[in-house]
């Protein structure tokens, strides 16, 4: 599936990162930041490496978007703590999830 998600990179940037978080917390992992970034580098090279360095992960793509994922109440913590998602966060993620499987757009 990892690479079937490469192909993926027109999902937004929000989604993307509640798909990673529910991917570490279903791991039984904490989400931490440092976990997040590594898990959307992974999963989402294109969409979050810098554009002189390719090869490296810019975290700073996702200071905003946490930011309006914390707003909507899709996910609690911040980047000194974890991450968790909210029952509403659960069924974006979920929805996500199902649509990076079938290789559909939102």
């Amino acid at each position: 599936m990892q690479s079937k998600m490469r192909k993926n990179p027109n999902f937004p940037v929000n989604d993307l990162i509640l798909f990673c978080i529910h991917s570490v917390v279903a791991n039984n992992e904490q989400c931490s930041f440092e976990r997040l970034v590594k898990e959307c580098f992974s999963l989402f090279p294109e969409t979050l490496r810098f554009e002189r360095y390719p090869i490296w992960p810019d975290s700073r793509k996702l200071d905003r978007p946490l930011r309006a994922l914390r707003d909507a109440k899709l996910i609690i913590g911040d980047p000194k703590s974890y991450f968790m998602l909210t029952k509403d966060g659960e069924k974006r993620a979920a929805i996500i999830s199902k649509a990076l499987r079938q290789g559909k757009l939102l």
